[in-house]
């Protein structure tokens, strides 16, 4: 057979991404460890709406996998929707925190992913359950860095206080995250939806408070509502000159990104 017409080995097919699993939880059973929060948040890249966190508890001496759970940007809405009650009951325990708009603008998007992760925390504590380590989505701990503020400038009481390990990717890789990404985000895109009742223009049933065109043009001709980060960078700096930060958010490359 010619060279020309020799099939290429591997150049049609494109590998799906392996399903997550608690493999890399399971090496925190060394340490002694036996209850583990996975960790991830949603909403970060939004112009409007709360950030979100979400907790997933797993038990590493009894966990077993959980059939379809992916990180929640891989599936369907109508799947989120059908995983989030099987995900609550298969965690040991499980909650989502948020911080609202006018938090994020008083305090930073930083802080702000800290104050809800440390609601979601508080909410796991109160379930009877204390983590004794934490798994976060990501390189940077933003759940517990050594100085944690409140929106008063004073430390939070009963904040987050497990070790936190943080790994890249762990949304595609590690179940307990996965799971974490789902509930986070069924319950952040719920409020969105409700939040479309009250301001049906910006159609935040559909974009969720991302950077979409129409979201951006109806910005562009009404203003930001009450729900929206006043203090980013809603039109690329074109709302700028009300005395708002030109660099306080991101680009709108990072906000229609989307979770």
């Amino acid at each position: 057979m010619p060279a020309a017409l020799k099939p290429r080995m591997g150049s049609t097919r494109i590998p799906q991404a392996r399903a997550p699993t608690l493999r890399h939880e399971r090496t925190f059973k060394a340490q002694g460890i036996r209850y583990l929060a996975g960790v991830d948040e949603v909403g970060r890249g939004a112009l409007a709406g709360p950030v979100s966190v979400g907790i997933a508890v797993v038990d590493l001496e009894r966990q077993k996998p959980l059939a379809g759970v992916r990180d929640s940007k891989l599936l369907a809405p109508a799947e989120r929707e059908r995983l989030d009650p099987l995900v609550r009951r298969w965690s040991v325990a499980s909650a989502v925190g948020h911080a609202s708009a006018q938090e994020i603008d008083s305090v930073g998007i930083i802080a702000a992913l800290r104050l809800a992760g440390t609601r979601a925390w508080l909410e796991v504590l109160s379930a009877g359950i204390r983590p004794e380590a934490v798994l976060l989505d990501g390189s940077h701990n933003w759940l517990s860095p050594a100085e944690q503020l409140s929106l008063f400038d004073e430390p939070l009481v009963a904040s987050c206080d497990a070790p936190v390990h943080t790994k890249v990717k762990a949304d595609m890789q590690c179940l307990s995250v996965a799971a974490a990404s789902v509930i986070a985000k069924v319950e952040r895109d719920r409020m969105m939806r409700e939040l479309h009742a009250e301001f049906p223009a910006f159609g935040w049933d559909i974009n969720k408070g991302y950077a979409t065109a129409l979201h951006r043009d109806v910005l562009r001709a009404a203003g930001p509502t009450p729900y929206h980060r006043v203090s980013w960078r809603l039109l690329g700096g074109e709302l700028a000159d009300g005395g708002l930060p030109d660099n306080a958010g991101p680009g709108l490359e990072d906000a229609a990104a989307g979770d």
